[in-house]
């Protein structure tokens, strides 16, 4: 029964059903994350060929913001990236190198998708 009593838990952790305070962002923090996310998407876009679309969406969940970036080959299935960020990642600012290793890691991923559904039954066009 302990699970039904509202005050039951560790001192400092939201409750069932309670949005958990420490996980706001600023809205600083808000437009430093959005201005990650669209760099994560335009790298990505500059490795893949037209074809491949890519997006991306913010959103709040049970432990604060969400972002994910995916992409959709014109062939296979979509594959995506999704992080939960700290508010301390999100004032030091998202390093190059990680935004790069998200967006190379997404188009090797759609390209693969694409290689898969296609196989090995490809008659090449030129030599």
């Amino acid at each position: 029964m302990n699970g039904n009593n509202p005050y039951a838990g560790a001192p400092g952790v939201a409750g069932a059903g309670q949005p958990s305070a420490n996980r706001e962002l600023t809205v600083d923090q808000m437009d430093a994350l959005r201005r990650a996310v669209a760099g994560i998407v335009s790298r990505t876009e500059s490795y893949l060929p037209e074809g491949f679309a890519v997006g991306s969406e913010l959103s709040t969940g049970a432990n604060g913001p969400l972002a994910t970036v995916a992409v959709h080959p014109p062939v296979g299935h979509p594959v995506s990236a999704g992080f939960s960020p700290d508010a301390d990642d999100l004032d030091a600012g998202l390093t190059d190198e990680d935004r790069n290793e998200v967006a190379r890691g997404l188009a090797a991923s759609a390209a693969f998708q694409v290689m898969s559904a296609v196989g090995d039954d490809l008659t090449p066009a030129a030599r």
